[in-house]
């Protein structure tokens, strides 16, 4: 199927080289577009991205429900139409960045040009420095993720002055590929459904995940001001109201959107709202590229590099890292863990460790920062992944000939390793019609063409090649381990399904990268700290660029969790630092 990205272009009008030369001819000028001619107003694109929507409207009325694959109704929410739509340079798909749907954008055959963010130039940062702060605040914070937007937001209610930098041409990170939720404990939802649960509990399966190698005061925090954090998200318009179980927990402790939706879309699409509601300035398309240091060392400005604007220093007393980690960086992958160079990521390309990088330059410590976590199921030859909200709810997980091989909800690591133990190093997650339903999710995954479905178990086998006979036991087996509640093969803790109504669905998964645990280390303020382990003054830190939280393996549900309490209490201390007189 070939799809038209650019609605009211057909193919006979589409043939300028480039956006900019038809609307030149077809509109008014360079004025369809600019405000200036040859100039562009800001760095996110702003005036640009208006004029687009007042010719042809907005995402909703872009929406095409007849179209297999909508790129106007993505996962990624109603970004920028410059994401995909370029004026000067070769237009492309923003979705097949992770993807590879035969999508045909209209402008795609101008002359490729060396993408703006391609190199640090180091020269042109130290001229900003030498010439000074062009502007100045009290907050900067580099990254717009989950982290981001929560450390902003807080700092912006508490009185600071705030710009939240983000060097794609949209916000969100890996945040808005989050599909499972967030990891609480005592809180409403929990009361609701009658989990009984306990701080305690939280902090000793976080610190048994983690191999007992994360910092107990971290994860004290984590687990503390975990219910404060869901009532947080519910203050800015989150629902999370669904509750399932994780791998690693022994409780139902992860909250999710009640409609099913996947959480991490969710929950960005809502910070965003509360970003421009709250007054929080967000510039796209303007990469951090140097923390600046006074001869105290003391945090005075970041130098950011503006896709329009260039190379400039912005003065502020207060700087957050909430950039990501670096599970998109192939050199630093094969540099910290040789032994998963090459292997697929499910990491959104903007998970580059800019923010690790940056902090060492000036010192800082880093902590457990050659633990990188595989993510057991992603979905076989693709970099999308299969959530463990699929295995969390019922499905079960079997090798190329249909035998159970281990707990679905152990721990990502032990799950990790028993699939590259098995024929093929590969698996498939086997499911039927009852959790197609429950989870909306799956249906996304079938959108993709992801599911092999079927009437019956023989016909599931034959479909994936496993043995029909050992499939057909293995699930007659686990129906009746769900049956009687005991798990006689693995100890499966929680078997909310069992698999007895047609059709029959599997989707084939491998081990891929999905966290780095290591980064900057933090205090329990998050302050970042320098290689005395004492802070460095005016530089905070929160998400997945800092290390400590997680230990040697991240439990499913507590990358949000850790994006919302530590980037709240970055935003919040970053404000109080910035504010004394």
């Amino acid at each position: 199927m070939i799809l038209v990205c650019l609605a009211g272009i057909g193919n006979a009008e589409a043939k300028a080289n480039d956006l900019a030369s038809f609307h030149k001819d077809k509109g008014d000028g360079c004025k369809t577009c600019h405000q200036t001619p040859g100039k562009v107003a800001d760095d996110s694109e702003n005036y640009i991205n208006g004029q687009c929507q007042s010719c042809h409207g907005d995402y909703s009325a872009l929406k095409n429900p007849k179209l297999k694959i909508d790129p106007h109704n993505s996962h990624l929410g109603d970004i920028h139409c410059t994401s995909c739509h370029k004026g000067h340079e070769q237009s492309k798909v923003y979705c097949n960045e992770c993807h590879s749907f035969d999508l045909k954008i209209p402008f795609n055959d101008a002359k490729k040009k060396e993408a703006w963010d391609a190199k640090w130039d180091q020269e042109k940062i130290q001229q900003a420095i030498a010439k000074g702060p062009v502007e100045s605040t009290d907050v900067v914070v580099i990254g717009a993720g989950s982290a981001g937007y929560n450390a902003a937001i807080a700092a912006k209610q508490a009185g600071a002055k705030v710009i939240l930098v983000e060097k794609a041409p949209f916000s969100g990170g890996n945040s808005m590929l989050a599909a499972g939720g967030m990891n609480a404990v005592g809180t409403p939802q929990q009361k609701a459904h009658h989990v009984e649960d306990k701080v305690e509990w939280f902090v000793e399966d976080t610190m048994k995940g983690g191999r007992y190698a994360n910092d107990p005061k971290l994860v004290e925090i984590l687990a503390e001001q975990s219910a404060s954090g869901v009532k947080w998200l519910e203050s800015l318009g989150v629902n999370m109201d669904d509750l399932k179980r994780s791998g690693g927990a022994r409780v139902d402790r992860t909250h999710r959107p009640a409609d099913g939706r996947s959480a991490g879309p969710t929950i960005v699409q809502a910070l965003r709202k509360a970003a421009d509601k709250y007054g929080v300035e967000t510039r796209l398309n303007s990469r951090a590229e140097k923390l600046v240091l006074n001869d105290d060392h003391q945090i005075v400005g970041v130098v950011v590099h503006g896709k329009h604007s260039g190379y400039y220093m912005l003065s502020a007393k207060s700087v957050v890292l909430t950039t990501g980690g670096y599970g998109y960086n192939k050199q630093m992958i094969a540099f910290y863990r040789p032994t998963f160079k090459g292997m697929t990521s499910s990491n959104n390309i903007t998970a580059t460790g800019d923010g690790i990088n940056m902090a060492k330059e000036i010192g800082a410590s880093m902590t457990d920062i050659d633990w990188i976590q595989a993510h057991p199921t992603i979905g076989m030859d693709s970099r999308i992944l299969i959530s463990e909200t699929v295995r969390g709810v019922g499905a079960i997980m079997v090798n190329a000939e249909g035998k159970r091989f281990v707990s679905e909800l152990t721990t990502r690591d032990r799950a990790s390793d028993a699939i590259l133990k098995q024929p093929g190093k590969f698996a498939w997650l086997v499911f039927d019609n009852q959790l197609y339903k429950k989870a909306k999710m799956v249906r996304g995954y079938d959108h993709l063409q992801m599911l092999k479905k079927a009437d019956t178990i023989a016909d599931l086998a034959k479909l994936t090649k496993m043995d029909a006979k050992l499939l057909a036991g293995t699930i007659s087996d686990y129906n009746e381990y769900q049956k009687t509640g005991d798990d006689k093969a693995f100890h499966r803790e929680d078997m909310p399904l069992n698999l007895t109504q047609p059709p029959y669905y599997a989707v084939k998964v491998a081990p891929g990268i999905h966290h780095t645990m290591g980064g900057v280390a933090i205090d329990t303020k998050a302050e970042v700290l320098d290689l005395q382990s004492w802070p460095i003054k005016g530089l905070y830190a929160a998400g997945e660029v800092t290390g400590g939280v997680h230990g040697y393996n991240r439990l499913g549900g507590n990358a949000i969790a850790d994006t919302v309490v530590f980037g709240k209490i970055a935003g919040e201390n970053a404000a109080t630092n910035a504010l004394k007189k």
